[in-house]
């Protein structure tokens, strides 16, 4: 069975660690850069939510790990990810829930963050396979997903209603635990190959 409880992981550009009281500047600040609730394929959080949202994360259950993203040089906020629906009878984990400050994006922020994520999943958790989803309408996280080396699994169909109504599919792509080595080794080759933070 899965051991679940906050976590804090250290990169060579970032920190992943547990969501804090006095997070709420910060997170806002990363969330009006790029204003990510307008993104159309996601429930990410308004300014005036953002109070209510960091409370949740602080106060999380054992069925999601939510996990702060901080830049390691400056220790300033730049957005937020998670584990979630973790399955622990059957060591499996979904990693997703992720947005980054604009200014962060196309830098070695999300893959460094996947990285630290997979790692601990495979070699800490040692989950046998971890999922990660998205809108079947956003080509631009599939691709990203499927640079990571995921496969994709199928689509729940008519999964999430989205505030403007629209009804959501969702593509559901996994990695497993024999994968995970080589999917591991190309995401330090990507990292080391950043030419900018």
């Amino acid at each position: 069975m899965l051991s679940v409880h906050d976590i804090t992981l250290i990169g060579e550009y970032i920190i992943l660690r547990p969501p804090r009281s006095e997070d709420l500047e910060g997170l806002s600040d990363a969330a009006i850069d790029g204003e990510i609730w307008n993104n159309p394929y996601a429930f990410f959080p308004q300014v005036k939510d953002m109070s209510i949202y960091l409370q949740n994360m602080i106060k999380h259950d054992e069925s999601f790990i939510p996990l702060i993203i901080v830049q390691k040089e400056t220790n300033i906020i730049i957005g937020t990810t998670r584990f979630l629906n973790i399955d622990k009878d059957n060591h499996r984990v979904e990693i997703g829930h992720t947005w980054i400050a604009k200014s962060f994006r196309r830098t070695a922020v999300n893959t460094e963050s996947k990285l630290l994520m997979l790692q601990y999943a495979f070699e800490k958790l040692n989950c046998i396979a971890v999922e990660i989803r998205t809108d079947v309408l956003n080509l631009v996280s599939r691709k990203a997903i499927e640079r990571l080396g995921a496969s994709q699994d199928g689509i729940l169909r008519n999964h999430k209603i989205m505030r403007d109504g629209r009804i959501r599919n969702t593509v559901c792509y996994s990695i497993t635990r024999d994968e995970s080595s080589e999917i591991l080794k190309n995401l330090m080759a990507k990292l080391s190959n950043h030419k900018e933070y």
